[in-house]
């Protein structure tokens, strides 16, 4: 199996996206709490992709 970290890396960058559009909705509403849950979910993706090109190598 080639690529045994594509699915983690994809649920990452899907986690990533939504966690940059919650950023921004709650930096455009000014609601600090929404744009702190998409701060965690960009981290938690770009964790998520981590672990899928680890489990690549």
């Amino acid at each position: 199996m080639a690529d045994k970290g594509l699915s983690d890396k994809i649920k990452g960058s899907v986690t990533e996206l939504k966690g940059e559009i919650k950023d921004q909705i709650g930096n455009a509403t000014d609601n600090k709490s929404l744009q702190a849950e998409g701060k965690m979910d960009k981290l938690k993706g770009a964790a998520q992709k981590k672990i899928g090109e680890l489990k690549d190598k």
